[in-house]
C-alpha cells in the first residue's frame, strides 16, 4: 500500500491528480472528474473540517462491525461499489477548485505525518491506527484516480 504520509507517496498521488483534465472521462462509474475530486475530499473534510455530522451510536456500531474492515484493509476496492450518502456528489463542481482542495488536503496529511494519525478517531469507525488511516486514504485515492486512468 502506498504511504500517504511519506513525501514520495503523497507526491505520487498529487502527480496523478495533476494529470487530470477538466474533461477527463471515467473508465467506469457515473461521476464526472470534478465530482470525483470533491468526492475524494469528503474523507479529508471529515478529518479537518467540521462540516459532516458524526453518525449516531447505532449507525457507528454497524459501520464499525460490518464496514470498517473493508475500508481500512489493503484490499483494493472493486469497481462500482456503493458509497455512503455523505460521499455522494450529485452537482457539478469547479474542477480547478476541487483539484486544489484535494491536493492541499493530501499535502496537509503528509506534513502532519503518521504520528498525528496514530489512535486518531474517525467519525465513522472510532480510533484507527496510522496504518488504517493510510490504507483508507491511499486506497480510496488510488481507486478513483485509476477510475480516471491516471
Amino acid at each position: 500500500m502506498q504511504n500517504i504520509f511519506s513525501q514520495n507517496g503523497s507526491k505520487e498521488f498529487v502527480d496523478r491528480i495533476n494529470q487530470l483534465k477538466y474533461d477527463s472521462q471515467p473508465s467506469w462509474g457515473k461521476m464526472s472528474v470534478d465530482q470525483m475530486l470533491a468526492h475524494c475530499s469528503v474523507m479529508y473534510e471529515m478529518v479537518y473540517d467540521n462540516v459532516h455530522q458524526k453518525p449516531n451510536a447505532f449507525l457507528r456500531f454497524i459501520l464499525k462491525s460490518f464496514i470498517k474492515a473493508k475500508v481500512v484493509n489493503e484490499t483494493p476496492y472493486s469497481r462500482n461499489i456503493r458509497t455512503a450518502p455523505q460521499f455522494i456528489i450529485s452537482n457539478n463542481r469547479d474542477f480547478d477548485l476541487e483539484k486544489t482542495k484535494l491536493i492541499n488536503y493530501i499535502n496537509k496529511t503528509q506534513e502532519l505525518g503518521e504520528k498525528e494519525f496514530e489512535g486518531k478517531e474517525s467519525l465513522s469507525f472510532g480510533k484507527l491506527t496510522s496504518k488504517e488511516w493510510n490504507n483508507m486514504f491511499a486506497k480510496h485515492l488510488d481507486h478513483h484516480l485509476s477510475q480516471f486512468n491516471v
